[in-house]
């Protein structure tokens, strides 16, 4: 598994349906390292702490191998790498065979995978379509956050190597499964 993009977002109000939507769900490439902290990524922006950021949610990953999924029911939307709003898009990240508790090597970082993601109606504004977050649910593409075990910055072509792997839990998609 190795970072293709590092993405970060900035604060952004939406008129969604006449409601002003505030959100962070808008993330797009940077060049420069990104560092991942303790409870979030420096420089991005969480506009919904309640739901997002923490300790068991300081970074979210996402796979690019899954981007192809949905260009094919969404070819109208305006794809960017960052999409799902994901800190990291990795080329090659499966949410079935990564267990909670698996733990990364991750450039200058220790990352601790911890659960899986729950789409709410802030993808569907990012998708400019609600039926994104539906078909969200109906896989099991949903991403994988950790935690920070160990601070630090990654960048671009850093790869993901395994320290730790906890068969004995469920998977990151077991998990998603488990809260549908």
């Amino acid at each position: 598994m190795k970072i293709v993009s590092t993405n970060i977002g900035e604060r952004k109000e939406v008129d969604w349906k006449g409601k002003k939507v505030v959100t962070g769900i808008f993330k797009f490439p940077v060049q420069q390292p990104i560092f991942l902290d303790g409870e979030n990524v420096k420089e991005d922006v969480i506009c919904d702490r309640k739901h997002h950021g923490g300790i068991n949610q300081a970074v979210y990953a996402y796979s690019l191998k899954h981007y192809d999924y949905f260009k094919n029911l969404f070819p109208n939307s305006d794809w960017v790498l960052g999409m799902f709003g994901e800190n990291l898009t990795v080329d090659d990240l499966d949410e079935t065979t990564i267990h909670v508790g698996d733990q990364f090597l991750l450039g200058e970082t220790i990352l601790e995978a911890t659960t899986s993601r729950q789409p709410c109606m802030k993808l569907g504004v990012r998708f400019n379509d609600m039926k994104v977050v539906k078909a969200f649910w109906q896989t099991t593409m949903c991403g994988v956050y950790f935690k920070a075990l160990q601070t630090g910055n990654v960048k671009i072509g850093d790869t993901f190597k395994s320290l730790k792997k906890c068969p004995e839990n469920p998977t990151i998609a077991q998990v998603f499964e488990g809260k549908k």
